[in-house]
Protein backbone atom coordinates (compact mmCIF):
# COMPACT_ATOMS: atom_id res chain seq x y z
CA UNK A 1 0.00 0.00 0.00
CA UNK A 2 1.43 3.68 -0.96
CA UNK A 3 2.06 5.81 1.65
CA UNK A 4 0.30 9.45 1.88
CA UNK A 5 2.91 11.72 1.05
CA UNK A 6 3.63 14.17 3.27
CA UNK A 7 4.25 18.16 2.67
CA UNK A 8 6.77 19.74 4.97
CA UNK A 9 6.85 23.68 5.16
CA UNK A 10 9.82 25.41 7.18
CA UNK A 11 8.65 29.01 7.22
CA UNK A 12 11.39 31.73 8.88
CA UNK A 13 9.87 34.04 9.99
CA UNK A 14 10.76 37.95 10.62
CA UNK A 15 11.71 38.22 7.57
CA UNK A 16 12.56 41.87 7.15
CA UNK A 17 13.49 42.63 10.24
CA UNK A 18 16.86 43.92 9.52
CA UNK A 19 19.75 42.91 6.87
CA UNK A 20 21.51 40.81 8.63
CA UNK A 21 19.09 38.24 10.00
CA UNK A 22 17.57 38.50 5.89
CA UNK A 23 20.48 37.58 4.09
CA UNK A 24 20.39 34.54 6.32
CA UNK A 25 17.02 33.42 6.11
CA UNK A 26 18.09 33.59 2.02
CA UNK A 27 20.69 31.42 2.30
CA UNK A 28 19.02 28.84 4.18
CA UNK A 29 16.10 28.84 1.53
CA UNK A 30 18.65 28.78 -1.26
CA UNK A 31 20.14 25.67 0.68
CA UNK A 32 16.78 24.05 1.07
CA UNK A 33 16.27 24.33 4.59
CA UNK A 34 13.67 26.76 4.58
CA UNK A 35 10.58 26.44 1.81
CA UNK A 36 9.20 29.97 2.46
CA UNK A 37 9.03 33.33 4.53
CA UNK A 38 7.05 35.24 6.50
CA UNK A 39 7.23 39.28 6.06
CA UNK A 40 7.05 41.93 8.63
CA UNK A 41 6.16 44.15 6.87
CA UNK A 42 6.69 47.38 9.89
CA UNK A 43 10.35 45.63 9.48
CA UNK A 44 13.11 48.22 8.87
CA UNK A 45 14.13 46.32 6.26
CA UNK A 46 10.76 45.51 4.82
CA UNK A 47 11.56 46.68 1.15
CA UNK A 48 14.92 45.45 1.08
CA UNK A 49 13.44 42.29 2.00
CA UNK A 50 10.34 41.79 -0.46
CA UNK A 51 12.81 42.42 -3.08
CA UNK A 52 14.72 39.77 -2.30
CA UNK A 53 12.00 37.35 -2.37
CA UNK A 54 10.50 38.11 -5.74
CA UNK A 55 14.53 38.13 -6.97
CA UNK A 56 15.05 34.84 -5.48
CA UNK A 57 11.08 33.29 -6.09
CA UNK A 58 10.49 32.68 -2.10
CA UNK A 59 7.04 31.65 -1.38
CA UNK A 60 5.70 34.61 0.74
CA UNK A 61 3.18 35.19 3.61
CA UNK A 62 2.46 38.23 6.24
CA UNK A 63 3.69 38.22 9.19
CA UNK A 64 1.07 39.87 11.11
CA UNK A 65 2.97 42.45 13.92
CA UNK A 66 0.76 43.66 16.63
CA UNK A 67 3.52 43.27 19.42
CA UNK A 68 6.62 45.43 18.48
CA UNK A 69 7.71 48.47 16.81
CA UNK A 70 5.31 51.21 14.77
CA UNK A 71 1.96 50.09 12.85
CA UNK A 72 1.28 50.99 9.44
CA UNK A 73 -2.56 51.58 9.88
CA UNK A 74 -4.26 54.34 11.06
CA UNK A 75 -3.46 53.98 14.78
CA UNK A 76 0.26 55.62 13.46
CA UNK A 77 -1.81 58.79 13.32
CA UNK A 78 -3.21 59.33 16.42
CA UNK A 79 -4.20 57.64 19.99
CA UNK A 80 -4.76 53.52 19.92
CA UNK A 81 -5.47 50.75 22.26
CA UNK A 82 -2.54 49.12 20.41
CA UNK A 83 0.30 51.34 21.34
CA UNK A 84 2.20 52.62 24.11
CA UNK A 85 2.26 56.54 24.89
CA UNK A 86 5.03 56.81 22.69
CA UNK A 87 3.46 55.36 19.33
CA UNK A 88 4.95 52.00 19.68
CA UNK A 89 3.40 48.69 20.02
CA UNK A 90 3.20 47.54 23.39
CA UNK A 91 5.67 44.64 23.50
CA UNK A 92 5.33 40.81 23.46
CA UNK A 93 3.87 40.50 26.94
CA UNK A 94 2.48 44.10 27.14
CA UNK A 95 0.17 43.45 24.50
CA UNK A 96 -0.91 39.97 26.04
CA UNK A 97 -1.67 42.04 28.99
CA UNK A 98 -3.41 44.15 27.64
CA UNK A 99 -5.46 42.07 25.51
CA UNK A 100 -5.93 39.94 28.68
CA UNK A 101 -7.11 42.87 30.31
CA UNK A 102 -9.76 43.66 28.11
CA UNK A 103 -8.21 47.15 27.39
CA UNK A 104 -7.39 46.47 23.31
CA UNK A 105 -9.93 47.74 21.27
CA UNK A 106 -10.97 44.81 18.59
CA UNK A 107 -11.59 47.15 15.50
CA UNK A 108 -8.33 48.32 16.18
CA UNK A 109 -6.85 45.55 15.60
CA UNK A 110 -8.63 44.54 12.77
CA UNK A 111 -8.03 48.18 11.23
CA UNK A 112 -4.12 47.37 11.44
CA UNK A 113 -4.78 43.79 10.33
CA UNK A 114 -6.02 45.19 7.34
CA UNK A 115 -3.30 47.81 6.67
CA UNK A 116 -0.67 45.55 6.96
CA UNK A 117 -2.20 43.41 3.96
CA UNK A 118 -2.68 46.15 1.83
CA UNK A 119 1.21 47.21 2.71
CA UNK A 120 1.99 43.66 1.78
CA UNK A 121 0.39 43.69 -1.61
CA UNK A 122 2.04 46.81 -2.17
CA UNK A 123 5.43 45.47 -1.14
CA UNK A 124 5.31 41.92 -3.46
CA UNK A 125 2.47 42.96 -5.73
CA UNK A 126 0.45 40.23 -4.79
CA UNK A 127 -1.18 37.97 -1.99
CA UNK A 128 0.48 36.48 0.86
CA UNK A 129 0.62 32.77 0.70
CA UNK A 130 -0.56 32.45 4.40
CA UNK A 131 -0.43 34.57 7.06
CA UNK A 132 0.87 34.02 10.91
CA UNK A 133 1.19 36.28 14.16
CA UNK A 134 4.70 37.47 14.73
CA UNK A 135 5.23 36.59 18.53
CA UNK A 136 1.86 34.40 18.27
CA UNK A 137 -0.72 37.24 18.27
CA UNK A 138 -3.17 35.58 16.07
CA UNK A 139 -3.83 32.93 18.50
CA UNK A 140 -4.88 35.07 21.93
CA UNK A 141 -8.53 35.14 22.41
CA UNK A 142 -10.16 37.66 21.20
CA UNK A 143 -7.52 38.16 18.33
CA UNK A 144 -8.38 34.96 16.79
CA UNK A 145 -11.38 35.48 15.88
CA UNK A 146 -10.56 38.86 14.06
CA UNK A 147 -7.79 37.27 12.43
CA UNK A 148 -10.26 34.24 11.12
CA UNK A 149 -12.62 36.82 9.64
CA UNK A 150 -10.20 39.53 8.37
CA UNK A 151 -7.99 36.43 6.69
CA UNK A 152 -11.24 34.81 5.25
CA UNK A 153 -12.31 38.36 3.29
CA UNK A 154 -9.02 38.67 2.35
CA UNK A 155 -9.12 35.21 0.20
CA UNK A 156 -6.25 33.63 3.00
CA UNK A 157 -6.61 30.01 3.57
CA UNK A 158 -3.48 29.25 5.80
CA UNK A 159 -2.12 30.26 8.75
CA UNK A 160 -0.08 28.32 11.47
CA UNK A 161 -1.35 27.34 15.26
CA UNK A 162 1.69 26.84 16.85
CA UNK A 163 0.56 23.54 19.00
CA UNK A 164 4.21 22.55 19.88
CA UNK A 165 3.61 19.17 22.05
CA UNK A 166 5.63 18.90 24.97
CA UNK A 167 7.43 22.16 25.46
CA UNK A 168 6.30 22.74 28.74
CA UNK A 169 7.97 19.72 29.84
CA UNK A 170 11.19 20.77 28.38
CA UNK A 171 13.87 20.99 31.40
CA UNK A 172 16.37 23.30 28.98
CA UNK A 173 13.79 26.12 29.25
CA UNK A 174 13.99 28.75 31.68
CA UNK A 175 10.66 28.99 33.76
CA UNK A 176 9.68 32.33 31.86
CA UNK A 177 10.18 30.72 28.16
CA UNK A 178 8.54 27.20 28.97
CA UNK A 179 5.73 29.74 30.91
CA UNK A 180 5.38 31.28 27.84
CA UNK A 181 5.13 28.29 25.50
CA UNK A 182 2.57 26.75 27.38
CA UNK A 183 0.16 29.76 27.40
CA UNK A 184 1.00 30.04 23.55
CA UNK A 185 0.03 26.42 23.16
CA UNK A 186 -2.96 26.72 25.36
CA UNK A 187 -4.41 29.68 22.94
CA UNK A 188 -3.19 27.91 19.79
CA UNK A 189 -5.78 25.27 20.75
CA UNK A 190 -8.49 27.40 21.72
CA UNK A 191 -8.04 29.27 18.26
CA UNK A 192 -8.68 25.87 16.29
CA UNK A 193 -12.38 26.33 16.58
CA UNK A 194 -12.58 30.13 15.16
CA UNK A 195 -9.90 29.05 12.47
CA UNK A 196 -11.21 26.01 11.49
CA UNK A 197 -15.12 27.95 11.24
CA UNK A 198 -13.38 30.67 8.80
CA UNK A 199 -12.08 28.03 6.31
CA UNK A 200 -8.68 28.72 7.60
CA UNK A 201 -6.26 25.92 7.38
Amino acid sequence: MARARVRLVVTADDFGYCPRRDEGIVEAFLAGAVTSVSLLVNGAAAESAAELAGRHQIPTGLHANLSEGRPVGPARHGASSLLSPEGFFLGKMGFREAVAAGDVALPQVREELEAQLIRFRELLGGDPTHVDGHQHVHVLPGVCQVFAETLQANGVSYTRLPVERGLGGCAWLEAPARAFACAVERDARAAVGPFSRYGLR
